[in-house]
């Protein structure tokens, strides 16, 4: 599956493969791209906001002015549309500035980051990247290993429980079955023994 996301000169591709998501990006800057497994995709994201803050400024200095100079010209009795003049300009600036604005959602890994672009697909590209995240955890680890000590086993399920990738009660059958099969595991061993 491939979502692409274009918001003024940014453009962003990912590629939704069975193991990994491909991120790829350009823009006035450059461009690149990364691959990160799913699992390697934190819970927890950033908003970055990149936006033209000399519009702003300049936008804001324009329609103080032409208020001043509007308002100087209505008081003294000789108003023309051309005393208004810098309040259009001034409030051109700030529109464009606000329409030219571009917020990200940004998910920080070891390997690189994934910059979420806040358009009509941005619900849809995190929906799809924590579904998968989930069922690759869930592949990796969602089994339990009895050659392992019991409490890291536990630990393990614990924090599947805390990413969202199983339920409490699915925990609490884990941790069940560890312990049925602990308490099975040293009778067997100490009948072995005697």
């Amino acid at each position: 599956m491939e979502v692409i996301q274009k918001k003024g000169s940014n453009k962003h591709t990912f590629l939704f493969k069975d193991d990994a998501i491909n991120f790829a990006y350009k823009d006035k800057n450059g461009s690149g791209d990364v691959d990160l497994y799913y699992a390697d995709i934190p819970k927890k994201s950033s908003i970055r906001i990149e936006q033209n803050d000399w519009l702003k400024n300049v936008g804001c200095l324009w329609l103080i002015l032409g208020v001043f100079q509007a308002g100087f010209a209505i008081y003294a009795g000789y108003f023309t549309i051309a005393k208004a003049l810098w309040v259009f300009l001034g409030a051109m600036c700030l529109a464009w500035f606000y329409f030219t604005k571009i917020k990200y959602t940004v998910f920080h890994a070891e390997k690189g980051s994934l910059f979420i672009v806040q358009t009509d697909s941005h619900d849809r590209i995190i929906e799809e990247i924590m579904a998968r995240k989930n069922k690759q955890l869930l592949a990796w680890y969602g089994n339990i290993d009895f050659d392992n000590e019991p409490e890291r086993e536990k630990s393990k399920f614990k924090w599947l429980c805390d990413q969202g990738v199983i339920t409490n009660e699915v925990l609490e059958m884990k941790i069940a079955q560890i312990e049925l099969y602990r308490l099975t595991d040293s009778t067997n061993s100490t009948r072995v023994l005697n």
